[in-house]
């Protein structure tokens, strides 16, 4: 079974921002759409998850339009997500990314133009929670409240109209829930990722996209189609031109 297009506007219409934006984005970035079809197809048992993803894919536009940023944060398995997301935005996942004209003449005169030019690529603005050591000690040392490295990391770097995607099987990590509720603090527009069940990440979040089942391995094996179709959707909507 392929895309039922009703059933997303259905679903949408509580979010009627959402709703036009998507209706745009079908109407003149058909590559979009492709993928999401592709996602439905592939993932059948997934497939509810499809105005989600439209709605996901809705905030990260507003984010991006804007010049902000995706931060992503999880633990373990998810930690893994969220540098993996991270790396399929911060260059071509898909599609061609070659710089514009404009950003070419940038590097006019420099001794490397040519080369750096011709290989780098167009990015899109994400960064993952928990990679800085230093920081980490730093905040296990002094601090006495625990787990609040990620909601430091993100008090400092996060703007209003960035996203923060937190990603926990179970929906009740406390590192994230304390990121999701700095991110709130600072206007941010917050997306869970979650389980079946969703904790209180999925209560607490804008957005939330639950996936079947409540055991850990069988969750993150759906969270990983789930966040690439995300990744293929916003690149086909930046950069529609294939490799």
């Amino acid at each position: 079974m392929g895309l039922d297009k009703r059933a997303i506007a259905s679903t949408l219409a509580p979010y009627p921002d959402d709703l036009a934006l998507t209706e745009r984005v079908a109407a003149t970035r058909p590559e979009v759409a492709a993928v999401l079809e592709d996602f439905v197809v592939r993932r059948p048992h997934l497939g509810y998850l499809a105005p989600t993803l439209c709605r996901v894919t809705c905030a990260l536009i507003r984010c991006y339009d804007r010049g902000g940023t995706l931060f992503l944060c999880g633990n373990g398995g998810s930690f893994a997500d969220s540098v993996h997301i991270a790396g399929e935005l911060l260059k071509s996942f898909e599609r061609d990314r070659s710089l514009t004209s404009e950003q070419k003449a940038k590097f006019a005169g420099l001794p490397d133009a040519d080369a750096l030019t011709a290989h780098l690529e167009q990015g899109l603005r994400a960064y993952a929670l928990g990679n800085s050591n230093p920081l980490a000690t730093a905040i296990q040392n002094d601090n006495k409240l625990r787990d609040i490295h990620y909601a430091q990391d993100l008090f400092a770097m996060g703007r209003p109209g960035d996203v923060l995607l937190g990603i926990s099987t179970s929906g009740n990590a406390t590192n994230v829930l304390y990121a999701v509720q700095v991110a709130k603090a600072l206007g941010m527009t917050t997306i869970g990722m979650t389980g079946e069940s969703g904790g209180k990440l999925a209560a607490m979040a804008d957005i939330a996209i639950k996936a079947p089942g409540t055991v850990t391995k069988y969750v993150q094996e759906d969270h990983f189609p789930t966040y690439h179709a995300i990744c293929a959707m916003i690149e086909a909507y930046y950069f529609p031109k294939p490799r």
